[in-house]
């Protein structure tokens, strides 16, 4: 069964997280929801409007071959807080060398600052400024790039996640999950 590690940090974008979890899950993926040893209450992450997920593990005890892929979801409070752990910086860099590493919305800067971004990217439109990095795309609601995929935001978490499952499971399966959900998008 594929892994995906998805870490979150005090003000991350809930609806991106939970979409993202969701979709995954249906797909046959095993989501690990990983929060920062620094957080108060560890287990419990709050996100950027005031909800709360309990995460199961801690990033220190995070091994990487026990996953596949690497997913960060948005919110500047949250990416913030990933980019300046170290533990994240180096999961990152180790990810993108044997695995995939994915994010969106404003946690690419995340990926700029691990340098691991690819040369074509997406994010939300008004993180690109701030990410500073050539090859942003507004083109595409979810662009991969070798091994690093990324998506713009909270109206494409869903399309982000069904990407993720075609990656990791199938086609098949991804449109499995597409029809269940009833969507005609993405």
């Amino acid at each position: 069964m594929a892994s995906v590690l998805l870490p979150l940090a005090k003000g991350f974008e809930e609806l991106e997280a939970v979409a993202l979890i969701d979709v995954m899950r249906r797909g046959g993926i095993e989501v690990r929801v990983a929060y920062l040893e620094d957080e108060i209450q560890a287990n419990l992450v709050l996100g950027a409007n005031g909800i709360t997920v309990q995460a199961d593990i801690s990033i220190k005890n995070v091994i990487c071959d026990d996953f596949d892929m690497m997913v960060l979801p948005g919110g500047w409070g949250g990416t913030y807080a990933l980019a300046e752990n170290a533990r994240i910086i180096e999961l990152l860099k180790e990810f993108k060398a044997t695995k995939v590493v994915g994010a969106m919305c404003a946690a690419p800067f995340a990926l700029k600052k691990a340098g691991v971004l690819g040369n074509n990217y997406t994010c939300y439109p008004g993180a690109q400024d701030e990410i500073d990095h050539p090859g942003y795309r507004d083109d595409m609601k979810v662009v991969s790039d070798g091994n690093v995929m990324t998506s713009q935001g909270p109206g494409t978490a869903v399309c982000f996640g069904l990407a993720i499952v075609e990656r990791l499971v199938g086609k098949e399966s991804m449109q499995a999950v597409k029809e269940d959900m009833l969507l005609d998008y993405c």
